[in-house]
This record gives C-alpha cells, sequence and structure tokens, in this order.
C-alpha cells in the first residue's frame, strides 16, 4: 500500500520539478544600461518588445519612431535632449515579420534622420507589426535601450 502511494507522488514532484525549468527566462529593466543589450547581440529575432533603460537625467535624449506608411516605411528621428552633446552613436534595429533584420545609424544631430524598409501589408488588408529598438550609446560607453516597439502597416484610406 505505501509503495502505490509513494510511486504517484514522487511522479509529482517530479513533473512539478520540471515544470519549473521549462519556462522562458525574461529579462527586467536595469536602468543601468550596458552592451549587452546592444543590437549587435546575436540573439534569435523576436517580435515581442521587451523592457527599455531609463537614462539619467542629465544625458537623456529623445529618439521617435514613426508611424509605418502604408509603403511600409518607418522614420527614426533624433529630436535631440540634455544628453545630446554627449551622446556618441544611436543604432536602430528593425525586425520584420520573416524574422529579416536590417540596422542603421541616426546622426547625433538634432533633426537627424533614418528610414526603415518594413513589411509592407497587402492591398487593404493590414500587414503584422515589425519590431523597431533603439540604441543610444553616451560618450562615457553605457548603452541605452530607450525604444523598443511595434509598428504596425497602415493601410490607405
Amino acid at each position: 500500500m505505501k509503495n502505490s502511494v509513494i510511486v504517484p507522488v514522487l511522479f509529482l514532484c517530479i513533473l512539478i520539478a520540471l515544470a519549473g525549468c521549462t519556462g522562458t527566462q525574461g529579462t527586467s529593466p536595469s536602468g543601468t544600461g550596458s552592451a549587452a543589450g546592444s543590437p549587435a547581440g546575436t540573439g534569435g529575432a523576436s517580435l515581442v518588445p521587451g523592457p527599455t533603460d531609463t537614462m539619467p537625467d542629465y544625458s537623456a535624449v529623445t529618439v521617435n519612431v514613426g508611424e509605418k506608411d502604408y509603403l511600409g516605411k518607418i522614420p527614426v528621428i533624433f529630436q535631440g535632449g540634455k544628453g545630446q552633446i554627449n551622446t556618441k552613436k544611436i543604432d536602430v534595429k528593425l525586425t520584420r515579420v520573416d524574422g529579416s533584420v536590417q540596422t542603421a545609424t541616426v546622426g547625433t544631430n538634432k533633426g537627424d534622420e533614418t528610414e526603415l524598409q518594413g513589411t509592407r501589408g497587402s492591398g487593404s488588408e493590414r500587414g503584422q507589426a515589425d519590431r523597431v529598438e533603439v540604441w543610444v550609446t553616451t560618450t562615457s560607453g553605457q548603452t541605452y535601450k530607450i525604444v523598443d516597439a511595434l509598428r504596425e502597416y497602415r493601410s490607405r484610406g
């Protein structure tokens, strides 16, 4: 009788332990910035936005990621900010629905912009969303991910 109770309980404990080991590992925003999350990473293409970093007030800048137009183009514009003088580089990464990736660099002068070619829809159908990530590297070497957003295809009309 004892063996017939112990075996199912042991089996249940093993299942519970394995269930805890099969989840996906998440990340949490550190707010400190690091090169570990830089666009040059070799991770797989994901269309799920992640957390962003908060830049210190003295080095904060703004980069706008516009809406995707009906041709699939996504504008990325540097708007400047208190930390503009400390901004060394602005990298942008576009991950399309098909998993392909496009990278670009935006200039560090207010108003500098680049345009990314996202996924287009077909006719009046809305296409799926592409992911846009923006990293700012300061002159001190810190890298901050300040934008991680999805941009959907916008049809005419």
